[in-house]
């Protein structure tokens, strides 16, 4: 299975919401195995879809001691707050204190298009919330608050992400390969 590129911030599909996925053939198979391989390879807690450059509902994790993919996901969150951060595989060498919720819940489907339900707490329920904000065309610099934010826009500037085309950023940025991650 091949890696694929990951997207960087700047690159409009991850400013895109995602359409559903409808066809459950060897195709999404495909491309779940190679998300999956991606992921893995960069040490990543999660990659959506739209950060290999696809513009459907799909994501897949590793945290919590949990892994999978979910296609076609529905998230529901808790009211209890949690305090971590989070890096971005497409904001690569930043990482921020991010506001999530300390549970979630994802349904959808597996690759075959049967259900799941996927529900965690703590880094689990983050990876899922982090994920699916992809796929809504969301990314945790979005979430972040007061100076977080402003030093996130000042390092975004900084380093020209949002100036550089996706494939010269990928190329620029390849051996920074930050990871989604959480900090106690």
């Amino acid at each position: 299975m091949a890696i694929l590129s990951i997207r960087l911030i700047g690159d409009p599909v991850l400013r895109t919401q995602s359409e559903p996925v409808m066809d459950f053939g060897a195709g999404l198979r495909k491309l779940i195995a190679a998300m999956e391989e991606t992921m893995h390879d960069v040490d990543g807690a999660g990659l959506a879809a739209p950060q290999v450059g696809v513009n459907l509902r799909i994501f897949t994790y590793s945290a919590g001691g949990e892994s999978g993919h979910v296609v076609n996901p529905v998230l529901e969150i808790g009211d209890q707050d949690q305090e971590g951060s989070e890096g971005c595989l497409s904001v690569p060498g930043l990482g921020f204190p991010t506001p999530r919720k300390e549970w979630a819940r994802v349904t959808g489907q597996n690759q075959d298009g049967e259900p799941v339900t996927i529900e965690g707490m703590g880094v689990l329920a983050r990876a899922l919330q982090h994920e699916t904000d992809h796929l809504n065309g969301i990314l945790y610099i979005n979430r972040l608050i007061g100076d977080e934010r402003r030093e996130a826009m000042r390092a975004i500037r900084d380093r020209g992400y949002e100036g550089l085309s996706a494939s010269t950023r990928q190329q620029r940025e390849r051996n920074v390969g930050s990871s989604f991650r959480v900090n106690s």
